[in-house]
């Protein structure tokens, strides 16, 4: 009888073990697909940011702004404060995604900003006081034809395109 014991024991034991071997072979299998999952969904949320971003560059890129949001019948100091309103509030609606992208990437999208309120703000403070807002609009475009800064949005979308690819 205590033979017969031993061996049922033996076999229990024998049967926790393989069982206990599946057990932790299945949860290694299932946490690799998990990170497969997680990785995969973590380049779509970057890939997704770097799509937004470059949206984000076009939309401040200083002609396309002029072009969205250039009314003629309004004076420079109010063009002034709506180009610097529309780019403030384009980017601070897309501040998350620094989140998503290198430091490289971010900090170009910051200067693009800041670049562009400045040259903003610089040539509307040129203008005299009775200068309307086709008048500011003119000075800019005139000022991106003439100036290297004024493909900046170019180089910035050509940045986040690059490193978008790197991740495909």
């Amino acid at each position: 009888m205590e033979s017969t014991s031993v061996i049922t024991i033996l076999l229990l034991i024998g049967g926790i073990i393989i069982a206990y071997g599946l057990i932790t072979n299945q949860k290694k299998k299932a946490e690799k697909v998990g990170e497969k999952a997680t990785d995969n969904s973590s380049k779509q949320m970057q890939l997704q940011a770097y799509e937004r971003l470059i949206l984000l560059v076009d939309r401040i890129a200083l002609p396309n702004l002029i072009s969205r949001v250039g009314k003629t019948a309004m004076g420079a100091r109010d063009m002034q404060y709506l180009l610097t309103q529309n780019i403030r509030e384009e980017f601070e609606y897309n501040i998350t995604q620094q989140i998503y992208v290198s430091a490289e990437a971010w900090s170009s999208v910051k200067n693009l900003k800041e670049q562009n309120m400045l040259i903003v703000n610089q040539l509307a403070n040129v203008l005299p006081p009775n200068a309307t807002g086709l008048d500011l609009n003119k000075l800019l475009l005139e000022f991106l034809m003439n100036d290297k800064k004024g493909t900046l949005h170019e180089v910035v979308s050509e940045v986040l395109s690059y490193e978008a690819k790197k991740l495909m």
